[in-house]
């Protein structure tokens, strides 16, 4: 008889996730899946609504990654406004916007969430794994934590006025510039943050080495990896075209134009999950997923044109091989991204740009957006298609942690069959399902966009506490 183990609910992400394992007579995993549990159906809702509306809209998907969807949302309405190229002080501000954004984010799920197991194993006792116990035991690495995240939330409130959900990007352009007194403010600390984020790079790689057979080999899966690159194939985060690397590194597109993303990928849809799976659309749904963010952008990109960061890039790739496969090396390439963003904020901060008018471009209304931009999770689509009285009759998203959904199924099925397989369960095995989840940073409630039907259950009960009435609907929208 099969016996059903449920993780319920995934710790430590932003978001709702549930993981179901099941086990035979032996004790052998025969079945390992990642449920994604709520349902937000913001594809839907914002049909109906003005164009313009929707980079106020879309950043309420998340309280983590608002700038990503909302300078997402203001390219592809770029587009709808016949602007192909905005002005340069436009272009600065939204970049110096998304490197504030993507150091935020990252430090975020470093220090917060990924640092307890990583800083004190992950067999470690539970009452260690929170950031409460890193306080305690590693204030100085606590501390530096909060300040980066503090600071890339400083760069975008600089711009946006408030750190989480504020509003700068507009349809062709961006609605105020920066100040000179803003941008003296800023410069105050970049350098001291510069160093901390080259420090918890070397950190990440001492941690990864220190049970190195352990941490390449945990949860590996060999897959492609996609991301956008620059005209030159450098890491680029805000705007370019795509690349796609099959396994063993040998490019399969490049500069492939990402408002054709619909002739490269498709979505699936399963029964078990509000989140979708995408795959390369010439390739099959079992031959053709792969992964993007941190891992992937490395991976894809030829250098970083920032010189911490690129050195730190050529020794990641020195020690783990290219293209670097295992989920835990997402740590270490995510920590050298933070390096980036924050010498890219600091080259930024001495642009003139930043402080000119000159912030709209304005041509003839189109039918149809598509905006791309990286987000610290991964590659971002947002798809528009509007009316006659400019209204939107159809709208697709495909966030980062969707198109991870596939891997992180594989990683966890790999994790379960290395770590659980014929043995005792026992809550610290469960913890390497988590960990292995926790390693693509994954925003499940971005990631909720599920056509059909949603399953509803409905009960009444009487005095004595027995169910009176039971009425189900399943995902296909029958109902039991």
């Amino acid at each position: 008889m099969s016996k059903r183990i449920v993780i319920d609910p995934v710790t430590r992400v932003e978001g709702h996730g549930k993981v179901t394992l099941l086990l035979d007579e032996q004790q052998k995993v025969t079945q390992a899946r990642l449920h994604i549990v709520e349902f937000r159906g913001f594809e839907k809702f914002i049909q109906g609504r003005p164009y313009w509306e929707l980079p106020l809209v879309v950043q309420r998907l998340c309280g983590i990654c608002p700038v990503s969807h909302h300078l997402a949302t203001a390219k592809a309405i770029d587009q709808i406004v016949g602007v192909d190229a905005l002005t340069p002080a436009a272009t600065a501000l939204r970049r110096l916007m998304h490197f504030g954004q993507v150091l935020q984010s990252h430090a975020l799920h470093f220090f917060h969430l990924a640092s307890p197991d990583l800083l004190f194993g992950f067999d470690s006792d539970v009452s260690k794994r929170n950031i409460v116990a890193v306080i305690q035991e590693h204030k100085n690495l606590a501390l530096k934590g909060v300040k980066i995240r503090k600071y890339g939330q400083q760069v975008i409130e600089a711009i946006a006025g408030k750190r989480i959900h504020g509003i700068a990007a507009v349809a062709g352009g961006m609605n105020t510039p920066l100040t000179k007194e803003k941008i003296a403010e800023l410069n105050l600390e970049i350098k001291q943050i510069i160093q901390w984020c080259q420090q918890t790079v070397e950190l990440c790689q001492q941690l990864f080495e220190s049970n190195w057979g352990f941490h390449k080999n945990f949860g590996y899966i060999e897959s492609p990896s996609l991301s956008l690159i620059g005209e030159k194939g450098e890491l680029e985060l805000y705007d370019g075209n795509l690349r796609v690397i099959d396994t063993k590194g040998n490019r399969l597109y490049d500069q492939f134009p990402y408002d054709h993303y619909s002739d490269l990928l498709q979505e699936q849809v399963k029964s078990w999950s509000y989140m979708k799976f995408p795959f390369l659309k010439p390739l099959t749904p079992e031959t053709g997923w792969y992964r993007v963010g941190p891992l992937a952008r490395l991976n894809t990109c030829s250098f970083i044109n920032t010189p911490l960061a690129e050195a730190a890039r050529l020794n990641y790739f020195s020690r783990l091989g290219k293209p670097a496969q295992s989920p835990l090396a997402f740590h270490w390439a995510r920590m050298i991204e933070a390096l980036h963003c924050a010498e890219a904020i600091e080259i930024l901060l001495s642009n003139p740009d930043l402080t000119s008018d000159e912030l709209m471009q304005m041509g003839t209304l189109q039918e149809e957006g598509i905006g791309v931009i990286e987000a610290p999770r991964g590659t971002l689509f947002h798809h528009y298609q509007i009316d006659q009285d400019q209204k939107v009759v159809k709208a697709n998203l495909i966030v980062s942690t969707t198109s991870n959904n596939q891997a992180m199924n594989e990683t966890i099925r790999q994790v379960a069959h290395q770590h659980l397989d014929g043995t005792e369960i026992t809550p610290n095995l469960l913890n390497l399902i988590e960990v292995a989840i926790r390693a693509y940073d994954p925003c499940l409630s971005c990631a909720t966009h599920a056509t059909g039907k949603m399953p509803l259950v409905i009960e009444t009960w009487d005095h004595n506490g027995q169910i009176a009435h039971r009425l189900a609907r399943s995902s296909n929208g029958q109902l039991q």
